[in-house]
């Protein structure tokens, strides 16, 4: 167990990022019976939020923004675990830190939030939907419903607000953070994973600490198991993808009850920019190789073309949606 008498938690300054810390102290409050201080960590993200700046002209599409002042005030010492949303970390393992644990996940599904109470298929053709994320972006445009898809960033007030005003007919956002935050009464529709497959690990937290950290071990008492196998699997496609392929991908994975016993199943879409092209695939085994399943996953998507997708001129959009989710009070999702 750490040394300290209070268990410090990184978290950035949002309401969301705030509420979804708090959730992971009181877990630790309740079933560790530690003490817990929220610390407040100013991101790459949150400034370029606050200038304007677009994801797509950051560095590598915008990897990271969210997640590396976390990691950095883990590292120093600042800070003893940082939470973060969980489709917001890059895939790449980080050096002296470790994902201690994945609670138990939100509903990872994408929600429509429009005019009228209207859903995406009553929207007329023309209709403004705002979003920032390239994942959404070309599966929009893969319904075919004859949308004006229009990029947006803001807190989830501003986006919604934009609703109101008349400005957009609809917005897209993560269903996780809006229940987070207690706005599920804004929702118009609930979208059907397979009309649009959500981020990899959205609506899933992530809890690090250093890896040389004891805390690491009790920590694990947060963690869910289904929950772990899910994202690991979705995880697992988008690196494997993000090594010969730099178009939008949406993945879910499930753990279902088959004939045999528990299956992870894994559903995952790479798509070309304008939602003309796309490469879905399907396929289950076993949660304890939820990691090697996804990897399977995307090495058989890549064969079968998702590495010839045109990605648009913006360039990798793989981490894009992770730092553009509108379901958050800055930039991410949930």
């Amino acid at each position: 167990m750490s040394t300290v008498s209070t268990v410090r938690i990184g978290t950035r300054a949002s309401v969301l990022a705030k509420t979804q810390s708090e959730l992971v102290a009181a877990m630790l409050r309740e079933r560790l019976g530690l003490e817990t201080e929220l610390v407040e960590v100013l991101t790459h993200g949150d400034r370029t939020q606050a200038t304007g700046t677009p994801i797509s002209a950051l560095p590598d599409s915008g990897t990271g923004v969210f997640v590396s002042a976390l990691r950095d005030a883990l590292l120093r010492g600042e800070v003893d675990v940082a939470v973060h949303s969980l489709k917001d970390l890059p895939t790449a393992a980080p050096e002296g830190i470790a994902l201690a644990a994945v609670p138990t996940r939100e509903d990872p599904r994408d929600v429509v939030v429009a005019r009228d109470g209207l859903t995406l298929g009553e929207l007329p053709v023309g209709a403004r939907v705002g979003t920032g994320s390239p994942r959404r972006v070309a599966q929009l445009h893969a319904l075919g419903l004859g949308l004006d898809v229009v990029g947006v960033r803001g807190n989830v007030d501003t986006r919604i607000a934009k609703v109101r005003s008349g400005e957009y007919d609809a917005v897209l956002l993560a269903r996780a953070g809006l229940a987070r935050i207690g706005r599920l009464e804004e929702v118009t529709e609930v979208l059907d994973p397979l009309q649009v497959l959500p981020a990899p690990g959205q609506g899933a937290l992530a809890v690090e600490c250093r890896a040389d950290d004891a805390l690491a071990d009790a920590l694990t008492a947060l963690d869910d198991r289904a929950s772990r196998a899910a994202v690991e699997a979705e995880r697992a496609v988008l690196a494997t993808l993000e090594g010969g392929c730099s178009a939008p991908i949406g993945a879910l994975a499930e753990l279902v009850e088959g004939e045999d016993g528990e299956e992870l199943w894994v559903r995952a879409v790479a798509l070309s920019r304008d939602g003309g092209l796309s490469v879905r695939m399907s396929a289950t085994g076993a949660p304890d190789d939820a990691a090697g399943l996804g990897a399977r996953l995307a090495k058989e998507m890549l064969a079968d073309g998702a590495a010839e997708l045109d990605a648009g001129p913006a360039g990798p959009a793989a981490h894009q949606d992770a730092a553009t989710d509108p379901a958050t009070d800055r930039v991410h999702d949930a």
